[in-house]
């Protein structure tokens, strides 16, 4: 999400804080905090559409696969 936030904050040429993003989106300023710092944090497909909405981006855009390592076979 730090890059997309990044991108729209270079585009519309002035900061935008996570405080705005809650506003605008409904999410909750811990969660979008969560979101942006956490590897492998779980949220729902709710707050990632208004995510999309917020930052006119994709899914992708916003979410990358991170696959469990295989497990060791002896």
């Amino acid at each position: 999400m730090k890059e997309v936030l990044a991108e729209k904050e270079f585009h519309d040429g002035r900061v935008i804080t996570l405080s705005e993003v809650s506003k605008a989106t409904g999410i909750h300023r811990a969660t979008l905090s969560k979101i942006a710092n956490e590897k492998g944090c779980n949220t729902g497909t709710d707050n990632i559409d208004a995510l999309c909405n917020f930052f006119e981006c994709r899914v992708e855009d916003l979410l990358v696969h991170l696959p469990e390592p295989a497990p060791k076979v002896d």
